[in-house]
């Protein structure tokens, strides 16, 4: 069985990585769409817009959902493997990983929203200004080290401390766009 539960996890983690360079990604290409609203030229501006739009569509449908299904069914699949072994009893009482389950909810919430924007930057609707979409860009920034601190700790997780540590990243990010902003302003 454990090597069942290796090719799973193997699967598993080629599709997380996959998943994370195109959710790390494209919200990066949105931020340029936006910023290309903004051309002074119309005709450049026009060409910008629908190279980003199809480079968006495509990492989109052809990396990034594809990556998620195949990170599900490696994830699935060691679940699978665990529930086989330990049953209901043995699920349930894995904390972190009803928590992990939580969080990559929330994170394939987050990939069907990337849809909705780009649905709206193709009708040239911009849904947020470029600066909410650095915001934007770093959920799932926190949600990673989440899932990768309750994948690697545990059940030796003091849940106190790991939120601390997760507020203090979130505040090191905030400052980062903010000062980030500022720079950008002044030049």
């Amino acid at each position: 069985m454990f090597w069942l539960y290796s090719i799973a996890k193997t699967v598993h983690f080629i599709g997380l990585i996959s998943w994370f360079a195109g959710l790390f990604y494209l919200p990066r290409l949105f931020i340029y769409h936006t910023e290309a609203f903004d051309h002074e030229d119309p005709q450049i501006a026009a060409a910008l817009k629908n190279q980003f739009l199809l480079m968006e569509k495509k990492l989109y449908s052809i990396i990034m959902t594809p990556a998620m299904i195949i990170t599900f069914i490696g994830g699935f699949s060691m679940i699978g493997i665990g529930f086989a072994q330990g049953g209901m009893i043995w699920f349930l009482s894995q904390t972190w990983l009803l928590l992990k389950l939580f969080f990559i909810f929330l994170l394939t919430i987050y990939h069907h929203y990337n849809l909705k924007i780009i649905k709206n930057l193709s009708l040239d609707n911009r849904i947020m200004s470029t600066t909410g979409l650095r915001y934007f860009n770093e959920i799932p920034t926190v949600i990673m080290l989440i899932i990768v601190m309750l994948a690697v700790y545990k059940h030796i997780l003091n849940f106190g401390i790991a939120f601390i540590v997760v507020l203090i990243f979130i505040l090191f990010l905030i400052m980062g766009i903010k000062i980030y902003k500022i720079y950008r302003e002044k030049r």
